[in-house]
């Protein structure tokens, strides 16, 4: 299929998906939307969606949706990293929607509610949730690359240099693809108050 056909869809495709769904009632499609991945694989989205800008409405809703599926999946290593990245309840708590230091249950609600939010609510909060959501992680990511630090040089048999020298790159990589993708969710939820996100 021509790249700019597939750039067409993604956008009417994304938009219709977020318009249908902000104008229905109907409990069950918004069920359905949700659950989308969960149902029918990654792949659906992924073929539409994937390659979208991330100031595009289909590259946020990929976004959103990938972030999802990530909770859902990790949700006990990522109630560690919120533990890590907000170790007291800041503003990044109240706008995520976490009141404690969650445990895998409350990700995988958290994920739910801030999709949900996407598709019922209004969608540039629940942008500035899911931003707020990856910052924390991304600095939850970060002190326990610090920890790991330290607690290799102050233990005998602990990984190689080597070993750890690749984990902590690994892992700050993934930190700081976090961090990109909170400020694109933040982003996009600028565009969507303006009217520009499409």
């Amino acid at each position: 299929m021509d790249p700019q056909q597939i750039n067409e869809i993604s956008h009417v495709s994304a938009a219709s998906l977020l318009n249908r769904v902000h104008q229905t009632q109907d409990p069950n499609i918004v069920q359905r939307v949700l659950t989308l991945v969960d149902r029918e694989g990654v792949d659906i989205i992924a073929e539409l969606w994937s390659d979208a800008d991330p100031d595009s409405l289909p590259g946020i809703l990929w976004r959103l949706y990938t972030l999802r599926s990530w909770m859902r999946r990790s949700s006990d290593a990522i109630s560690e990293l919120w533990a890590l990245g907000e170790p007291v309840d800041t503003a990044a708590s109240a706008i995520v929607g976490v009141d404690r230091p969650p445990v895998a249950q409350d990700i995988a609600r958290t994920a739910d509610s801030i999709l949900s939010g996407a598709f019922q609510g209004d969608f540039a909060v629940a942008l500035e949730r899911a931003g707020a959501f990856c910052e924390v992680i991304s600095l939850g990511i970060r002190a326990q690359c610090t920890r790991l630090q330290k607690a290799s040089t102050d233990k005998v048999g602990s990984p190689s240099r080597s070993a750890l020298a690749t984990q902590l790159a690994r892992s700050l990589h993934s930190a700081q693809a976090l961090h990109t993708t909170g400020r694109d969710f933040v982003h996009g939820a600028h565009l969507w108050r303006q009217g520009s996100l499409e």
